[in-house]
């Protein structure tokens, strides 16, 4: 049961991968997508590493990655204000 299950995952995988290549619009979708979500690993990146919150890191993760790439540079406030008061 669970190959059958890891095969439907894949089959549908590969369609959907299929069906985003093929369409046009899903193209420009995915490349802006691509270029939000690498920009705001960058900066991130850059924040932690440059000494603008000395002593303090912001960890490169998926969701601090996915709220700024969503919000932009509210989230870095947003990230840095639950850093502040969480610990």
């Amino acid at each position: 049961m669970k190959w059958v299950m890891i095969a439907v995952l894949v089959v549908s995988s590969l369609s959907l991968v299929l069906v985003l290549i093929r369409n046009r619009y899903s193209l420009e979708w995915i490349r802006r997508l691509a270029l939000h979500l690498i920009l705001a690993a960058i900066g991130l990146y850059a924040i932690n590493y440059s000494g603008l919150l000395s002593g303090w890191e912001i960890p490169l993760n998926f969701a601090t990655i996915g709220t700024v790439m969503v919000l932009g540079l509210p989230g870095i406030a947003l990230i840095v204000g639950l850093r502040y008061t969480l610990f």
